[in-house]
């Protein structure tokens, strides 16, 4: 990944006048006490090349389940996984979702464990979706339940999100929602929470059936936390839209979410920003190894949208 330029002035496209590089005491909302930075002239070069480039190099990578969606709501509320909405649906069988259950159990733990080499867990993870998916077979399903279930918790988005992916939409910026999770439910949620906008891409596991309604398992390739990253894309009409986009805001809440750039080309910016919530403490030092800023509890998506605005001069309007 390269640096930014040294110049002590740039010519931004969104600024015809010669400005001096922003520094971060500059912005405040990068400097609040739950924004956390290892590295702070790194970002700051980084996010002065953004402005410099403008929002025609610029696409956003994110994870879907507590990226998008809140880690916590103010009033307690639940926030189901894009799974968690999947088994709320009341036909499916209760063996299937005993089974779910169990599955979760044993492989939850191997997923977030610090300890477990990135190869292990990948190993871990083929085998908790390949089980999934073969309990996924031989009963039929009507995919209405799960629109009826994803309108319920359609407000679990973080707040601003909406204004964040309007803005995005409106400049033509491509955003690739990277998910693990089931990707009937998320979109249905991005659906119902009006984010599913023409400018978005979601990657991600989705239902396969025989005979429409007789469930048959997930349609290949199965995604899991360990590989999901553009490499996925190459040959397909996206990488064709983004390969040229060399800056990439990358957003996530999970350590193995930094990846998910990982294809594009060498000379690319990525500013990768990490969602901590849980164990804060514990993860810390973690994050801000793997992140470029770390928001830690911060339900909003004010840090993305305000550097959105500092990219575009505040204009949105279409090229």
């Amino acid at each position: 990944m390269t640096s930014a330029h040294d110049n002590s002035s740039t010519t931004s496209p969104n600024n015809s006048m010669h400005t001096k590089p922003l520094q971060l005491e500059d912005i405040p909302i990068l400097n609040s006490e739950n924004c956390k930075i290892k590295n702070r002239q790194h970002v700051e070069k980084i996010i002065n090349e953004f402005i410099f480039g403008g929002h025609t190099r610029l696409q956003v990578v994110s994870d879907f389940d507590y990226t998008i969606t809140k880690q916590r709501t103010s009033n307690g509320a639940p926030v189901p996984s894009s799974f968690g909405i999947f088994e709320e649906c009341k036909s499916l069988p209760s063996n299937f979702v005993k089974a779910a259950r169990e599955l979760h159990d044993i492989y939850r733990p191997i997923e977030v464990d610090p300890h477990i080499s990135n190869d292990e867990k990948a190993k871990a993870m083929i085998e908790w979706w390949t089980k999934s998916g073969e309990n996924l077979m031989g009963f039929t399903f009507d995919l209405k339940e799960i629109d009826e279930i994803a309108k319920k918790y359609a407000y679990s988005v973080r707040d601003n999100t909406d204004e964040l992916f309007r803005k995005l939409n409106e400049l033509n910026i491509p955003v690739l929602v990277f998910s693990a999770g089931l990707g009937n439910c998320v979109n249905a949620m991005l659906r119902h929470a009006g984010l599913l906008y023409p400018n978005m891409n979601v990657i991600s596991n989705f239902l396969q059936f025989k005979d429409d309604t007789m469930l048959n398992g997930f349609q290949k390739p199965i995604i899991h936390t360990f590989n999901k990253n553009e490499k996925l894309l190459k040959g397909t009409e996206y990488y064709d839209l983004v390969h040229t986009r060399d800056h990439i805001i990358l957003m996530g809440d999970s350590l193995a979410d930094s990846g998910m750039a990982d294809g594009v080309p060498s000379s690319s910016h990525i500013l990768k920003i990490g969602f901590l919530f849980h164990h804060a403490e514990e993860y810390i030092e973690q994050y801000m190894s793997t992140f470029d800023i770390v928001l830690i509890d911060d339900q909003t998506m004010n840090v993305p949208l305000a550097l959105l605005k500092l990219i575009t001069g505040n204009n949105t309007s279409r090229d």
